[in-house]
């Protein structure tokens, strides 16, 4: 039986893309307390078929909060119809589907409180097509099984012909999203070169990556290979130099918690038979416009 995800929007803004404390636009219909987050709901098991044994044990199902974002356009954004939808939103839903044992809501805010979100247990799961690298690794535990991998490379004006690498980019400004895995990598290279790079930290809402790079408001971002397209239709930008890093794509949950690591197993038991019966794979072609589920970076 399909189960039906409450969408909850919660942002800083009022707008309903925004989505801030707007708890109001569930999908169910139904308001959502963020403070129930990771407590057991029971829901009492349909009569039994052969008479209806009042002393059944009722079916237990523990209710996830998964926090995403509304600003990543194919990813987790609000469409037209302003519905929230992408590829790490529909990816939930199939998983969420295949897990009778488990109810996942979603609840949207700006990227940047993700994390925070998380260690102070306002959600359960954070679903951003988030990258796995060592400094998460310090406050934060990760599935194990990789739902996407991707590689990440500089981003300039498709005319630029001066930046190759991070050293081209000291003294330049460099658009990035605060908390993201690009950020951190900017952020590891100002610390061993004196704050070279002047970081420009972007808003999770902004979606003027393109405009702010070909109009030379900001030189240059850091992207994985699938986000160009989705950035840039109009290809005004290009990647360039060697990659950066290379990432497998996971889901985040609270470190040394007995019901995330035993989420954890779960959804990396759904995640691989998405992978076996091929919906993984058409999820990301659908939605990012190529399958980059299908070979770890590793």
């Amino acid at each position: 039986m399909k189960k039906s995800i409450s969408l909850v929007f919660a942002s800083i803004l009022t707008l309903a893309i925004a989505g801030c404390g707007n708890n109001s636009n569930s999908a169910g219909g139904n308001n959502t307390d963020s403070s129930k987050s990771g407590n057991v709901a029971e829901a009492a098991a349909p009569a039994n078929a052969q008479g209806g044994n009042a002393s059944a044990e009722p079916a237990k199902v523990t209710k996830i909060i998964v926090g995403t974002g509304t600003g990543f356009p194919k990813v987790c954004y609000i469409d037209e119809n302003g519905k929230l939808t992408g590829f790490d939103v529909e990816l939930i839903k199939e998983i969420d589907n295949r897990l009778p044992e488990y109810e996942f809501e979603l609840q949207t805010m700006d990227f940047s409180n993700l994390l925070l979100s998380l260690e102070t247990k306002k959600i359960d799961l954070v679903a951003h097509v988030m990258e796995k690298n060592p400094e998460r690794e310090l406050k934060y535990s990760f599935n194990k099984e990789a739902y996407a991998h991707w590689r990440n490379r500089i981003v300039v004006a498709k005319d630029n012909e001066s930046i190759h690498s991070l050293d081209d980019l000291k003294g330049k400004k460099v658009l990035t999203g605060a908390t993201s895995a690009q950020a951190q990598i900017l952020e590891n290279y100002n610390k061993e070169h004196d704050n070279a790079i002047n970081i420009v930290y972007q808003n999770g809402t902004a979606n003027d990556t393109a405009a702010q790079i070909s109009s030379g408001r900001v030189d240059a971002t850091l992207a994985a290979d699938f986000v160009l397209p989705i950035i840039d239709p109009q290809s005004q930008l290009k990647a360039t130099g060697d990659e950066l890093s290379s990432a497998d794509i996971l889901y985040v949950l609270r470190k040394d918690d007995a019901d995330s690591q035993k989420l954890s197993d779960a959804i990396d038991g759904a995640i691989k038979e998405l992978k076996t019966d091929g919906t993984l794979g058409k999820l990301s072609t659908e939605w990012l416009g190529g399958d980059v589920t299908a070979n770890s970076v590793q």
